[in-house]
């Protein structure tokens, strides 16, 4: 199993609509993309720095959307977005969902990727994650 993290900063006050479009458009289209599990998203308190993590079941798929599909999404909330998302791909190697999609694979391995600044032309943003 992989998950996908895009960390980004909002425009102020916009945490609310992020959110909305989050789950009225992108989780509705996410669960039409082959090989998708789940989306994990997160805001710090400020609503100023905000984190998606997707689940997926192979590593291909992962990046087959990277490729095809995640354009598309930017372009659904880029007005409020501060900056580019930094995008970054993991193998899940441990997790504690015992059932369910997420269960873990017995093949997880080490990290995969990381798609950052030089590989996709996006500014890099500090989280303290």
């Amino acid at each position: 199993m992989f998950a996908r993290k895009v960390a980004a900063r909002l425009q102020p006050n916009s945490l609310k609509e992020f959110t909305n479009l989050v789950e009225g458009q992108i989780l509705p289209w996410l669960r039409q993309q082959e090989g998708f599990l789940d989306l994990v998203t997160l805001a710090a308190s400020d609503g100023i720095e905000v984190a998606t993590i997707s689940f997926w079941d192979h590593q291909g798929n992962a990046q087959a959307f990277d490729v095809k599909e995640y354009p598309e999404a930017l372009k659904i909330l880029e007005e409020l977005l501060d900056g580019t998302p930094y995008v970054k791909l993991f193998e899940v190697v441990g997790s504690t969902f015992q059932r369910g999609p997420l269960a873990l694979q017995p093949e997880a391995g080490n990290l995969v990727r990381e798609t950052g600044p030089a590989q996709r032309g996006y500014s890099s943003i500090e989280t303290s994650m």
